[in-house]
């Protein structure tokens, strides 16, 4: 089993134990988006620990989007909430890149790609988006990158 999957089973089973409300609801939420992912398609499989964090990053970035969903809205409990809920999910991904270490990231992979501009966007963005390999949200990349190139 893979050791990020166990670690939240583990993780899950200690919240409730501590009676720790929150925390168990968001690990039981993302365990079944683990599980929806390891059974979707075609045959069962078992997601290694880099799928795994994949299925944390979608879940992470649709609890920041529904917390600014709710904020719009005027429901600032919920958006509290969803807020809380992205707090636990990130304590399980790699740290964020400080936005000077991402430009210098794109920076390198312009002059690597010899990119010139808008139109190389496209070359700039996968060199990029492999270096930081999720340690950096595409939306924060796809802005560094336009800002260089234009």
């Amino acid at each position: 089993m893979p050791e990020l999957k166990d670690r939240l089973r583990t993780d899950l089973t200690t919240a409730m134990k501590a009676r720790d409300e929150l925390r168990t609801a968001t690990l039981r939420m993302v365990l079944a988006a683990v599980t929806a992912e390891e059974v979707a398609g075609k045959e069962a499989r078992e997601l290694s620990d880099d799928e795994v964090q994949a299925v944390l990053r979608r879940e992470a970035k649709k609890r920041r989007e529904a917390a600014d969903a709710f904020a719009g809205a005027g429901r600032a409990e919920q958006a509290d909430r969803e807020r809380a809920e992205e707090a636990v999910v990130a304590g399980y991904l790699p740290a964020q890149l400080e936005d000077a270490d991402l430009a210098a990231i794109v920076a390198d992979a312009v002059t690597r790609t010899g990119a010139s501009g808008m139109r190389d966007m496209g070359k700039v963005m996968g060199a990029v988006q492999a270096a930081v390999a999720g340690r950096a949200e595409g939306g924060r990349v796809a802005a560094e990158v336009r800002r260089q190139l234009g």
